[in-house]
């Protein structure tokens, strides 16, 4: 009998290391797939300053726009290093996300003002900074959906029982999805003949 109890124990024991040790590789996995949207959010603020700078000898009289953009970035840096302190925070990730949200906003409005400047559409420094971005925004797309796949796989494992007990006792929250929306993408077209 005292065998069996050992057996029983040691199977309980290793039975609790292995949820302990799915939930710490879940967690893993969605911080480094938050730091693959680290990187990327990181290039995009880099573009900012030189697209904004570019604009600058064009549309000296939109300053108001060029403001924006640059407070819009500040925000949105600031936004970065809070959640890539620990991308688990759930008012962290809110805070991001709403800063690269108002960042969208503002560069959308600076590119619908460089619209009515044809020398600043022309100008080769703005047409390669502009592709830049567009090919960064993309990557921050696929980046924030493998963290979302991340972390609802991670918040999956945590709420599944038995896991959802161990995940209490040891302290594993819940992981906040990453949602940068554009509301520019949600525009229905409008076709006319």
């Amino acid at each position: 009998m005292g065998w069996f109890l050992l057996a029983l124990l040691v199977a309980a024991v290793a039975f609790a290391i292995s949820i302990y040790n799915r939930l710490v590789a879940g967690r893993n996995r969605f911080k480094n797939a938050f730091a693959q949207i680290d990187v990327q959010l990181t290039r995009r603020h880099d573009l900012i300053p030189n697209l904004v700078e570019t604009a600058k000898g064009y549309m000296a009289h939109e300053r108001a726009t060029l403001e924006a953009v640059i407070n819009a970035r500040s925000a949105a840096v600031s936004g970065l290093r809070q959640a890539a302190r620990d991308p688990s925070d759930p008012a962290a990730m809110k805070a991001l996300s709403e800063a690269e949200q108002g960042l969208s906003g503002a560069l959308g409005r600076l590119f619908a003002l460089a619209e009515a400047y044809p020398d600043l559409k022309a100008n080769e420094n703005m047409m390669q900074l502009s592709e830049e971005l567009t090919t960064t925004e993309n990557k921050v797309a696929f980046a924030r959906q493998a963290y979302n796949d991340s972390v609802m796989d991670y918040n999956t494992l945590r709420e599944s029982f038995p896991n959802n007990l161990f995940a209490g006792w040891f302290n594993f929250g819940a992981a906040e999805l990453l949602d940068i929306e554009d509301e520019t993408k949600r525009e229905v077209p409008q076709v006319s003949f």
